[in-house]
């Protein structure tokens, strides 16, 4: 099942990564921020560099705090079947 799951959350990672239009930022942060929980567990608070980008970045992330990396996956992947 872990297999599974893996192999869901590459495919979508890959059809997001694919994407020739460019999809809303909000949704962008929401990738962003799940794809940091799948892929590195919660954030430890650190430098979140001096941009406002970053900021929205690191802030979109520390916002599933406490999240499951498997529920991360999950949540990528059905965010991901939303998007033609």
């Amino acid at each position: 099942m872990r297999e599974d799951l893996d192999l869901a959350f590459e495919n979508a990672f890959q059809k997001i990564s694919n994407l020739r239009t460019k999809l809303p930022p909000d949704i962008m942060l929401k990738f962003y921020a799940y794809y940091k929980q799948a892929t590195l567990g919660n954030h430890s608070l650190g430098n979140t560099g001096s941009d406002v980008r970053n900021a929205f970045k690191f802030n979109a992330w520390i916002q599933l705090n406490g999240m499951s990396q498997e529920e991360a996956k999950k949540e990528y992947i059905k965010l991901a079947s939303t998007i033609n």
